[in-house]
């Protein structure tokens, strides 16, 4: 978006897959609600849920409106129901069924005569990873897909974009046989929040840090996705994930190429994504001894989230008794080109940690000289800078100061400036700035196809040596804690520590 009040998206109908799950109901239908209170939705637009139930339109209306009251983020206003409700449209039918994309295209035919749409139709397949490509090839064949007469289709899909480097290939390569690469938004949710837009801002726009922004002054980087909730129903599919596949080589790895990549020639989307790859590129894959002494993974056991006792992912439903799946990676890696080379990126996300918290820590060297030996100061802290995602949005930066009195002594002050001094955010699933940027064709936040397979050629020699040889101590950590002793003695054996979340 650009300007302070910008346009709404294109006139569209919305196509949506799965349009009776959780994805559509908790984080879609609410997102679109919000860009329609806010001015982001065109007047002229539709959705059609695609699903197997037996409904027909107003069934279909009827469970929409109990899901978004339920869900909402805010009030559910009258008014702005009553301009969606009429454009709710329902087709029912097995997405291997040649004849439901028959069906779906007579209905873009329909929205296109009745709301004003020209014929333009995201597709949205908020459906299991396994049926991604099924639902493609299905559009292909149907001759959906087509961009005629000034129209534009697009399809958005959900991670995981596959489980490893080979099944991310063939993904792509059947994504692309159905559709070109420029119709293909793999959408990632943790590139919606702000603070996470705003590093390319916080970079690119101060001509404070972008000379000090390499190995000659950053000691190393951190990156944590901590999570204290469990797998919260998941469990089945989690089992089979992992948390390297499930937040480690698609959220992760975003966020470490929006601090490492270099200044894109534009912000046009294919510059940006251009740099995002060329640092992905950058990181060597690991060998299996590489693996073994730059890499942790742990499972929780049980133990306390707050005064709450909660069980070992074990004993969690739909997970198996002996199960060998991780909770929790911790990565060393590395990005080998003149900016980075030397700097280490240590990367952890887990399950059941001590507090919900994902935030960016740059820490910088130390200050070449020590002028404060006389006064007792044997060692000083090196600065740091802190983007927080979540829960909080802000920019800290820890420098040191001297506490007022005669004496030297150092203090650790911030500076720091949070998103809510601006006036707040409004209220949001963190979906509604990716549905905009489909519904005016911006792919600056979206994966393409070689930044996931480059993602996946740093993570599948991990996954391999893991599957080859199985944990021998899980659970090794508490529910409710940092994680795994073996985590912190991978920075320790360097002589640093893991900023944790305060």
């Amino acid at each position: 978006m650009s300007g302070s009040t910008p346009r709404p998206g294109d006139p569209c109908a919305f196509v949506v897959f799965g349009a009776l799950g959780d994805l559509t109901q908790r984080k879609l239908l609410p997102s679109l609600y919000n860009m329609r209170a806010n001015g982001l939705l065109s007047r002229d637009f539709a959705i059609v849920g695609v699903g197997r139930a037996e409904l027909d339109d107003a069934a279909f209306r009827d469970q929409m409106e109990r899901g978004l009251r339920a869900f909402a983020t805010g009030p559910v206003e009258d008014r702005v129901w009553g301009e969606f409700i009429g454009g709710l449209h329902y087709v029912r039918g097995d997405f291997e069924d040649p004849g439901v994309y028959r069906r779906v295209g007579e209905r873009l035919e329909e929205a296109e005569r009745d709301h004003g749409t020209r014929g333009n139709a995201l597709f949205y397949l908020a459906t299991p990873p396994a049926t991604f490509a099924t639902v493609a090839r299905g559009l292909g064949a149907a001759g959906v897909l087509a961009e005629t007469g000034g129209r534009w289709r697009r399809i958005v899909i959900e991670k995981p974009f596959g489980h490893d480097l080979d099944s991310g290939v063939a993904l792509n390569r059947e994504l692309t046989t159905a559709a070109r690469e420029e119709q293909i938004y793999r959408i990632d949710h943790y590139l919606g929040k702000e603070t996470v837009q705003n590093i390319l801002v916080f970079r690119f726009a101060n001509g404070i840090f972008e000379p000090i922004w390499n190995r000659r002054y950053i000691d190393h980087v951190q990156i944590t996705v901590a999570e204290d909730l469990g797998v919260e129903g998941r469990g089945g599919y989690y089992d089979q994930a992992g948390v390297l596949r499930d937040i480690v080589q698609n959220h992760i790895f975003q966020l470490l190429t929006l601090v490492a990549m270099e200044p894109p020639s534009t912000l046009a989307a294919e510059a940006v994504r251009n740099e995002k790859v060329k640092v992905l590129d950058a990181v060597r894959p690991m060998s299996p001894e590489q693996v073994l002494a730059a890499t942790v993974r742990g499972q929780y056991g049980e133990g306390f989230i707050g005064e709450r006792k909660v069980p070992a992912y074990r004993a969690e439903p739909r997970v198996a008794p002996g199960s060998m799946t991780e909770t929790y990676a911790a990565l060393k890696l590395f990005v080998e080109n003149w900016r980075w080379a030397g700097v280490p990126f240590y990367v952890r996300s887990g399950k059941r940690l001590a507090r919900r918290d994902t935030q960016i820590s740059i820490q910088f060297r130390r200050p070449p000289l020590l002028l404060f030996e006389q006064a007792g100061v044997e060692t000083i802290d090196p600065n740091r800078l802190d983007i927080l995602i979540q829960p909080e949005e802000a920019i800290a930066i820890t420098m040191k100061a001297k506490q007022p009195g005669s004496a030297i002594a150092l203090a650790s002050v911030k500076l720091e400036f949070g998103y809510r001094s601006m006036g707040g955010l409004p209220p949001g699933t963190g979906y509604e700035r990716l549905l905009y940027d489909v519904m005016v064709g911006d792919s600056t936040l979206f994966h393409r196809a070689d930044i996931v397979e480059a993602a996946w050629r740093i993570a599948t020699p991990v996954l391999d040596l893991w599957a080859t040889l199985p944990a021998r101590d899980f659970p090794n950590y508490d529910a409710g804690t940092w994680g795994p002793a073996a985590a912190a003695e991978l920075l320790q054996r360097d002589g640093r520590r893991w900023v944790n979340p305060e």
